[in-house]
């Protein structure tokens, strides 16, 4: 029987940075595998420069999320420094850090758009492959008493309510959200979630309304490079059921 990891993710401000373009990047609503990856790195403790470890740790495990709640999207403008094109004429830069490596007179200040999502609540689930680094029981551990502060997606949103992981044996993905919400006091009367979203690999319970590409499977994460993979959804609850 799979096991699978368990644990709520609430938060009154989240970002789930999706592709950036240009000087806009936006927010999904829902939680990217490369932000649940980074929730689980700062936990155990892991280091941005720790290349090898987090590699091994994002190809380890799947993710699957139950939506409660999304968030109301927020638009952020604010400015931000960048190198002018021909500064950049015949340079490299592959990182933030790289971009900032100049002289200040060589930047230049434009104005950049981040979105945001306000009151989330998400569960999520972990499954693990023969080949992953920790085992469920030592990434429960680890979220209960995390070597880092976590954050939902950028450090400016903090979580606001226990993680409360746990890990569980259970047929299938949604056998295994119902037995976690049952147990999870002051859950049990809370509804019914939005939608359910799960890897390609895992066994969801039931079957998919649709098969999206996301780019969120972590490649490298010093030149933070992304690349896709499939995830199927299933809708749980109308938007206009929602209480």
């Amino acid at each position: 029987m799979p096991q699978y990891l368990i644990f709520q993710i609430k938060g009154a401000m989240a970002s789930w940075g999706e592709a950036a373009v240009g000087e806009y990047r936006g927010s999904d609503d829902r939680p990217t595998a490369s932000a649940l990856g980074g929730l689980l790195a700062a936990a155990l403790g892991l280091r941005r420069d720790q290349e090898a470890d987090l590699q091994a740790l994002h190809a380890g495990y799947l993710f699957g999320v139950e939506v409660w709640e999304s968030g109301a999207l927020l638009r952020d403008y604010h400015t931000i420094q960048v190198p002018g094109r021909s500064t950049l004429k015949g340079q490299k830069h592959v990182t933030r850090k790289d971009e900032l490596a100049f002289r200040r007179t060589d930047l230049n200040t434009i104005l950049s758009t981040r979105d945001h999502r306000l009151n989330v609540h998400h569960l999520v689930a972990v499954q693990a492959h023969a080949h992953a680094p920790h085992t469920l029981a030592r990434l429960r551990e680890a979220l209960l008493k995390p070597a880092f502060v976590l954050y939902l997606g950028r450090k400016s949103c903090p979580l606001s309510a226990p993680l409360h992981p746990c890990v569980i044996d259970a047929e299938h993905l949604m056998a295994a959200f119902a037995q976690y919400r049952h147990g999870l006091a002051g859950n049990a009367d809370a509804g019914l979630p939005r939608a359910l979203a799960w890897a390609d690999g895992m066994e969801a319970g039931m079957p998919s309304h649709l098969s999206v590409t996301r780019k969120d499977r972590l490649i490298h994460r010093g030149a933070w490079q992304h690349g896709e993979r499939v995830e199927h959804l299933a809708m749980l609850q109308a938007p206009a059921e929602r209480a």
